[in-house]
């Protein structure tokens, strides 16, 4: 490290850019080595440019105390999630991030370590963006860039009632990881809640899943606040209810021995359903195009799960322990 990049040494956003940011764009030409105020990205025949935009903030979405590193590229995974649920193939990003003082050049360079890390794993390009300071919390947002074939993109809206509705992976290990990185984590060994922690800080975002998304599903929408709430609004999108059968929700082994522990399992079950912070995608299909759909999503490591389907109507009929449940919390809900 060098004397400019102590830990005392006041951090110059120019110096930081020029540092950190601008080796991550030297291959991209859009980007202008980011010493323009914006970038140009050229069109590409018979294929539409999605956007998305999502933003995670200090003690909301990440701990004070996760590792610079990991907190950016968590940042990044959360918006190729969104990425995902479009069918949409990564391009491309546009980062802002406000600094609190305490971050220093040590700080700052691991963030843009841990995003060259996913750049590299997701490839990515960095267009651009902005930095400032402020005296609250670490804010940082991006927005992403992804492409689909003119006309494919997966909305939310497009399910018809009968619909099979599943979802990708497992679900509640995000809720559970964010207790795990308590100090006491309360009926979990300590390898599950290392697996937790670890699933809460690096959510893995299906994009191996869009083209089987693309070719065989009706409408998705990832899992970031939670199963319940993010099922029930391809419902609203589509104009439909849903029947969400819980017991068929699929589990890790750590969430599952969890559940196992509680003296209530069925309010667990449900608060599994309600916590968010998965990143999993839930989907609809038609009933003929469900086998291939879960077939392409099985060769592409990221299984699906049947959990219900799409119903005439409106609002989520959550069934759990063989009957019809009230739902007091869906999920996440933003101020």
């Amino acid at each position: 490290m060098s004397a400019a990049e102590s830990e005392d040494e006041p951090v110059d956003e120019f110096d930081w850019i020029d540092r950190c940011l601008r080796p991550l764009a030297r291959e991209t030409p859009e980007a202008f080595d980011l010493l323009d105020d914006a970038a140009a990205i050229p069109p590409r025949p018979g294929y539409d440019l999605i956007v998305s935009a999502d933003a995670i903030v200090e003690g909301v979405h990440f701990r004070p105390d996760d590792p610079p590193d990991l907190v950016a590229r968590k940042l990044l995974r959360v918006n190729l999630s969104d990425l995902a649920a479009k069918g949409a193939e990564p391009y491309a990003y546009m980062l802002s991030v406000a600094w609190p003082a305490r971050f220093g050049w040590p700080q700052r360079r691991a963030f843009a370590q841990g995003l060259a890390a996913d750049q590299a794993s997701f490839g990515l390009k960095l267009l651009g963006g902005d930095t400032t300071g402020t005296p609250g919390p670490l804010t940082a947002s991006v927005t992403i860039f992804g492409w689909t074939p003119s006309g494919a993109m997966v909305r939310r809206g497009g399910a018809r009632a009968g619909d099979i509705l599943m979802v990708s992976g497992t679900i509640g290990d995000g809720w559970l990881g964010l207790k795990a990185c308590e100090p006491s984590a309360p009926g979990l060994s300590a390898d599950a809640a290392a697996f937790l922690a670890d699933r809460y800080r690096l959510p893995r975002p299906r994009v191996a899943l869009v083209q089987g998304l693309r070719a065989h599903a009706s409408a998705a929408a990832d899992v970031s606040d939670g199963l319940i709430a993010d099922a029930g609004r391809i419902g609203r999108a589509s104009g439909l209810g849903l029947e969400l059968d819980l017991d068929r929700m699929p589990l890790s082994a750590a969430a599952s021995a969890w559940l196992a522990a509680q003296a209530d399992p069925l309010a667990a079950r449900l608060a599994l359903a309600a916590g968010g912070d998965d990143y999993e995608i839930v989907c609809a299909a038609a009933p003929d195009q469900v086998a291939a759909l879960r077939a392409e999503a099985q060769a592409a490591g990221a299984p699906l799960t049947e959990i219900g389907r799409m119903v005439a109507g409106e609002g989520v009929r959550v069934l759990a322990g063989g009957r019809e449940q009230a739902v007091v919390r869906a999920g996440w809900r933003h101020g």
